[in-house]
C-alpha cells in the first residue's frame, strides 16, 4: 500500500506530506483546490511525463516523494532485482521524482538513480490511475482484446508468446519471399556485369602485394645499364693497386713496425687490418651483384604490361589487390543470391506456407481460451453491473476472427444494452458517461482480483451517476478496498461517506498574497462539515450537519454488515 506522500513545489502545491492507511480514502473539496494535483503526483510516481509548467512558479524544482509497503513476492520485488535496483522484501519501497525548471527530470529508487522507463515498468506495478479520460479507452475496440487476454491470464499467456515468436519468423520469411518476387530487370543486369567482373579478375589471376614486387622488379630492370656500370667501376677501384693492394702494401709496414711499439702501433694494426677484409669482402659482392645484374628488355616489357592491367583493375575494383580481392568476393556473394534465387524462392514459398499452417493452428487454440474467457468475464461483467444498479444490463464479447496477426486471428468488442428487449450494441453507441463509468468500475473490481497491483485510484469515476447508482458506485469502491488500497476524488457525498478515511483538499492564500493547497485527513467532526458542505453547497445548517451524521452512521452499519 501507499504510506506517505510527500509534495513540494507542484503547481499550487507548496509543501504537503500525507500519510495514508489500509482501505477506501476518498479526496473531497471545492472545485479548483487542486485534488488532481494528487493524482498527478502519483501519475509522477508511476513513470509519466513531467514538464516544467507543472512546477510551482518561482521555484526552480518540484519534489514527489512517494513510501510503499509491500508485500513479500509482490511482483514488483521481481522487477526491481531485473532492473537492477537493490531492495529488500522486508523493507519498505520509495520512490523520488523531481521535475527541474530546465527541462530536466530525475528519479530514484530507494536512493538508486532510474530512467523513465524503469519508473514507467516499476509503476505498472505499484499504481493503476483511472481518470475520467480513462472511459475512451472503453470506446477503443484494440483494447478489448487485450484486456480479455489479461482476464484469460496464465492460461493463454504460454500460448500467445509462442504465436507471437512464430508470428514474427512469418513476418521475416514474406518479407524475404516479397523482396526475392521484387528483384527488378536492373538486377537481373546487374548478375550479368557482376559474372563478367568475376571473369576479369578470375583471369588475373592476382597475387597478394604482386604489385609492389613488380615496380621493384621494373625498377631494377630499367637502370640495369647504369648498376652494371657503377657496380663494375666500385670493383675496379676497390680491387685495383689504389684499393686492396694499397691496403695490402701498409699492412706489411705496420706490422714490420709493430715490434718496434706494439704499445702504440698494435691498435692501428687491428683496425686496419678489420678494413682491409670488409674492403675484401664488399668486392667479392660487388663482383657478384655485376654477374648477376640482369639485362632483359623482354622481361621488362612483360612487367609493364603486367602493370598496366593491375593499373587498370584498381581503376575499377579498388585502390589495392587486396581492394580488388574483397570486391570479387562480395560480387560473388550476390551473384550467388541472384543465381539462386528461384531456389531460395521456392524455399521460402514453403516455409510461408507451412508457418501459415501452424500459425492457423495455434490462432484456433488461442480462439477457443478466448470464447471460454469472454462468456466468463461477460458474466463477470454482468454481476458487478447488477452490483452498481445496473440490474437489466446485458454485456457480451463479442469474438471475430479474419487474417492472422501478431495476437492471433480474433478482434474482440464489449457490448452493452441498458434496455430490455434492446439487443447489445458497441459500447460508444449505447453507453452514457455514467454508464460508461459504471462499466469502467466493473472492470476495475475485476481486473484487482487478477493484476494484484495494491493502489487503485480512481478520479470522479462516479461522474454522471446519482442517488441509488451513486450509492452502488459508493459501495463497490469500498467493497474494493477490502483487498486494494482505494482513493477516489469525489464530489458525491454518497461516495464520501462510505471512506474508510476522508481527506480534504483546500486552497488558502498565503501571507505572501499567493495561493497554496493544503491536505488535511479529517477526523469525526470534521467529517461531518466537509459531508454537510458536500450536501448544502456554501450554507452548511444543523439540518445538513444531522443529515451528515445519519449518513455516516448507516454507511458504518452498512460497511460492518
Amino acid at each position: 500500500m501507499l504510506k506517505e506522500l510527500a509534495i513540494r513545489h507542484l503547481a499550487v502545491i507548496e509543501s504537503v506530506r500525507v500519510r495514508f492507511h489500509e482501505g477506501f480514502h476518498v479526496l473531497t473539496g471545492e472545485t479548483g483546490a487542486g485534488k488532481s494535483m494528487i493524482i498527478d503526483a502519483l501519475t509522477l510516481i508511476a513513470g509519466g511525463r513531467g514538464s516544467a509548467e507543472m512546477i510551482r512558479h518561482g521555484q526552480d524544482r518540484a519534489d514527489i516523494e512517494a513510501l510503499f509497503d509491500l508485500p513479500e513476492g509482490h511482483p514488483v520485488w521481481d522487477a526491481l532485482r531485473r532492473l537492477g535496483i537493490q531492495a529488500s522484501e522486508e523493507e519498505t519501497l520509495l520512490i523520488r521524482r523531481e521535475l527541474h525548471a530546465h527541462g530536466k527530470s530525475s528519479a530514484r529508487i530507494n536512493g538508486q538513480s532510474a530512467t523513465l522507463s524503469m519508473l514507467r515498468e516499476i509503476g505498472e506495478h505499484l499504481v493503476n490511475i483511472h481518470g475520467q479520460h480513462e472511459h475512451q479507452s472503453l470506446l477503443r475496440t484494440e483494447r478489448h482484446l487485450e484486456w480479455l487476454d489479461q482476464y484469460a491470464g496464465d492460461v493463454i499467456l504460454p500460448l500467445k508468446d509462442a504465436y507471437a515468436e512464430r508470428f514474427r519468423e512469418y513476418q521475416q520469411t514474406v518479407r524475404e519471399r516479397k523482396e526475392l518476387e521484387d528483384t527488378s530487370r536492373q538486377q537481373m543486369q546487374m548478375l550479368d556485369l557482376y559474372r563478367y567482373q568475376l571473369e576479369e579478375i578470375a583471369a588475373a589471376k592476382l597475387k597478394p602485394d604482386e604489385d609492389e614486387q613488380l615496380q621493384e622488379e621494373r625498377k631494377k630492370l630499367t637502370h640495369s645499364e647504369k648498376l652494371y656500370e657503377a657496380s663494375a667501376e666500385a670493383y675496379e677501384w676497390l680491387s685495383g693497386a689504389k684499393g686492396l693492394a694499397a691496403f695490402s702494401k701498409a699492412l706489411a709496414k705496420l706490422e714490420e713496425i709493430v715490434k718496434v711499439d706494439p704499445g702504440k702501433l698494435s691498435p692501428m694494426l687491428e683496425q686496419l687490418q678489420s678494413a682491409y677484409y670488409n674492403a675484401e669482402d664488399v668486392s667479392f659482392q660487388l663482383r657478384d651483384y655485376r654477374e648477376d645484374i640482369e639485362f632483359n628488355p623482354d622481361r621488362l616489357a612483360l612487367i609493364e604490361e603486367r602493370l598496366d592491367l593491375l593499373h587498370g583493375l584498381k581503376r575499377k575494383y579498388g585502390e589495392t589487390i587486396a581492394d580488388i580481392m574483397s570486391y570479387r568476393e562480395q560480387i560473388q556473394a550476390e551473384t550467388e543470391k541472384l543465381d539462386n534465387r528461384e531456389e531460395r524462392l521456392r524455399e521460402l514459398t514453403d516455409r510461408e506456407r507451412l508457418l501459415n499452417d501452424e500459425l492457423t493452428q495455434q490462432a484456433e487454440l488461442l480462439s477457443g481460451i478466448r470464447r471460454d474467457a469472454a462468456k466468463k468475464l461477460a458474466q463477470a461483467i454482468v454481476q458487478e453491473l447488477r452490483d452498481l444498479q445496473m440490474e437489466r444490463a446485458v454485456f457480451e464479447v463479442r469474438l471475430d476472427s479474419g487474417a492472422l496477426t501478431s495476437v492471433g486471428s480474433d478482434t474482440a468488442e464489449f457490448l452493452l444494452s441498458t434496455n430490455p428487449g434492446e439487443p447489445p450494441k458497441p459500447l460508444s453507441k449505447i453507453a452514457s458517461g455514467g454508464e460508461m463509468s459504471r462499466v469502467m468500475l466493473a472492470l476495475k473490481a475485476i481486473f484487482s482480483r487478477i493484476d494484484r497491483i495494491p493502489v487503485l485510484v480512481f478520479d470522479e469515476v462516479d461522474t454522471g451517476v446519482s442517488g441509488r447508482a451513486a450509492q452502488a458506485v459508493a459501495d463497490k469502491l469500498s467493497r474494493l478496498a477490502a483487498s486494494v488500497q482505494v482513493f477516489a476524488i469525489t464530489h458525491l457525498p454518497q461516495v464520501a461517506c462510505m471512506a474508510d478515511h476522508q481527506y480534504e483538499i483546500s486552497k488558502r492564500i498565503n501571507e505572501d498574497g499567493r495561493t497554496s493547497t493544503s491536505v488535511a485527513e479529517l477526523k469525526d467532526s470534521q467529517r461531518v462539515e466537509e459531508l454537510a458542505r458536500m450536501l448544502g453547497g456554501v450554507e452548511v445548517t444543523e439540518k445538513t450537519r444531522h443529515h451528515a451524521q445519519e449518513m455516516l452512521l448507516l454507511a458504518h452499519r452498512q460497511k460492518n454488515a
